[in-house]
């Protein structure tokens, strides 16, 4: 990408092609975006959008905490799975809730507290760190509540159309039923309901809780069989020179059966290597560090696109791409499908099992590229198969 004399601002010219822009224009933007400024040779094609930053979400400011959530109305391409950035103050709690969704959840930093219940009447409750996991099924009551350092935290939902600000929630449910009603259903007196509020709270600012023990209702019903809740870091990662990577789905996390996931770290240098997801679309949500990723969708069509921390990408089915890591510091990103398993076909692979006289006819290459670009142990490539 060529600049000014000045040397900091990019202009769409390379070589002989392009030109400076005259207009008006979003500086920062365009050197965030040097691959949608000027795009590689080999884009070719017109592409949906598969970028958005949570800096371009609006921001939901309550008192306990914030969220912010990029759906398929910020993203239209990202149809399957739609994402929540949310933060909690300690003490602050997302209010007891439900939703036609399930969902699945990344600490980022902090603690919390979980809570939940099943159909069976069993209860769960948990405190979870950084690099845990959690998830919900569809219609699972629950909450979630910052600890003494408070919590952020990524959530994923299994449809593209959901939105954190239309969830079922126990203050707006009792706020619209009549407390004649209410006084019937829990036999007690309807003054007792005089200062419920009246209106939906979603988020509020409590009191850090204390040990769990301490906080159990007096009648504790069993504990849910399958958790909730999953150490991720405690998995023992699959690692290459290129970087490792840490795979939960229903094989060792059984109860997340809509939603499966990986969390990625990429060397400074190293890359994702070229593959493709034969069960679903992927959504990704990027932690650490900047990257670029090229997308192949057929029919000649290929579009690259520039990621940082706090950027959301998305790769529809099947389409096949890369990630590389474009800075001098590890890129760290979850990728997460809608399904039950994690699944990916990569090309290196497909290739290296492939008859050698039909790869020389395909590409036109010699026995240099059969036996030393195939060769699996010398690929200095983010690779992981299960």
């Amino acid at each position: 990408m060529n600049k000014t004399m000045n040397g900091n601002i990019p202009q769409p010219k390379k070589g002989d092609k392009g030109g400076d822009i005259w207009g008006a224009r979003n500086i920062e933007r365009d050197l965030q975006n040097p691959d949608i400024l000027v795009p590689p040779d080999t884009d070719n094609g017109t592409m949906p959008n598969l970028k958005y930053s949570y800096a371009d979400s609006h921001m939901r400011v309550e008192h306990g905490g914030w969220s912010r959530e990029v759906t398929i109305r910020e993203m239209p391409a990202s149809k399957k799975i739609a994402g929540v950035n949310m933060h909690l103050e300690p003490g602050g709690v997302r209010e007891l809730h439900w939703h036609k969704e399930a969902e699945w959840s990344f600490i980022i930093k902090g603690s919390a507290r979980i809570t939940a219940i099943n159909p069976d009447g069993n209860i769960f409750v948990d405190d979870v760190e950084e690099g845990d996991l959690w998830y919900f099924p569809s219609g699972i009551p629950h909450s979630i509540k910052g600890l003494s350092e408070g919590v952020e935290f990524i959530l994923v939902f299994d449809d593209g159309s959901f939105s954190e600000n239309s969830t079922f929630s126990l203050t707006d449910w009792m706020a619209h039923t009549p407390k004649e009603i209410l006084a019937a259903n829990f036999g007690i007196c309807e003054e007792s309901f005089d200062k419920i509020p009246e209106k939906e709270v979603y988020m509020y600012q409590g009191e850090v809780p204390g040990p769990i023990v301490n906080e159990l209702p007096k009648e504790v019903n069993e504990a849910v069989q399958e958790s909730f809740s999953f150490k991720l870091m405690n998995q023992k990662p699959v690692e290459t020179c290129g970087g490792k990577v840490w795979i939960a789905d229903s094989n060792n996390f059984k109860v997340s059966t809509t939603v499966a996931a990986a969390l990625v770290e990429v060397e400074p240098g190293g890359i994702r290597e070229l593959h493709w997801h034969p069960n679903d679309d992927e959504w990704q949500y990027y932690l650490e560090g900047q990257g670029r990723m090229t997308v192949f969708a057929s029919g000649g069509k290929a579009r690259t696109y520039d990621y940082q921390a706090g950027d959301v990408g998305y790769v529809p089915f099947a389409m096949g791409h890369y990630i590389q890591n474009t800075g001098d510091k590890p890129l760290r990103f979850l990728e997460m499908f809608r399904s039950d398993h994690f699944a990916d076909v990569s090309l290196n692979q497909w290739m290296s099992q492939t008859p050698s006289s039909l790869l020389k006819e395909h590409l036109n290459v010699d026995d240099n590229f059969i036996e030393k670009a195939l060769h699996k142990d010398k690929r200095p490539n983010v690779k992981y198969n299960k």
